[in-house]
């Protein structure tokens, strides 16, 4: 059974730092690239990261500074560190196993999501 499960999420105040954990199973990590994805009510969901399973990584420009994406390997576990947070990080921020073809990613697998909130 293929499970991604979040961890990390939580309330932190602006400037502060949060880090995000998704544990995966081991056919799903070892196979696909791995992405973090953000959606706010009312909003479509949105790409933060992803990392390869070569550790390449690309960043949506509006994290692009703030947030790394890095996977491990021997636990199957993707992270995302965020720091110097800002309220408009605000959102569920969901773990996703994904395919990237001619630089579209597409997510085949989902977590459950974890909530970020960040207060001014």
């Amino acid at each position: 059974q293929v499970q991604l499960v979040e961890s990390g999420g939580g309330l932190v105040q602006a400037g502060g730092s949060l880090r995000l954990s998704c544990a995966a199973s081991r056919s799903i990590f070892s196979t696909y690239a791995m992405a973090w994805y953000r959606q706010v009510p009312g909003k479509q969901r949105d790409l933060v990261a992803h990392i390869t399973i070569g550790d390449s990584t690309k960043y949506a420009d509006s994290v692009q500074g703030r947030f790394t994406i890095s996977r491990d390997n021997a636990k199957n576990t993707v992270y995302l560190q965020m720091n110097s947070l800002k309220p408009e990080d605000t959102a569920v921020y969901y773990c996703a196993a994904v395919r990237i073809t001619f630089g579209i990613t597409t997510s085949d697998y989902w977590g459950q999501g974890t909530q970020v909130t960040v207060s001014s």
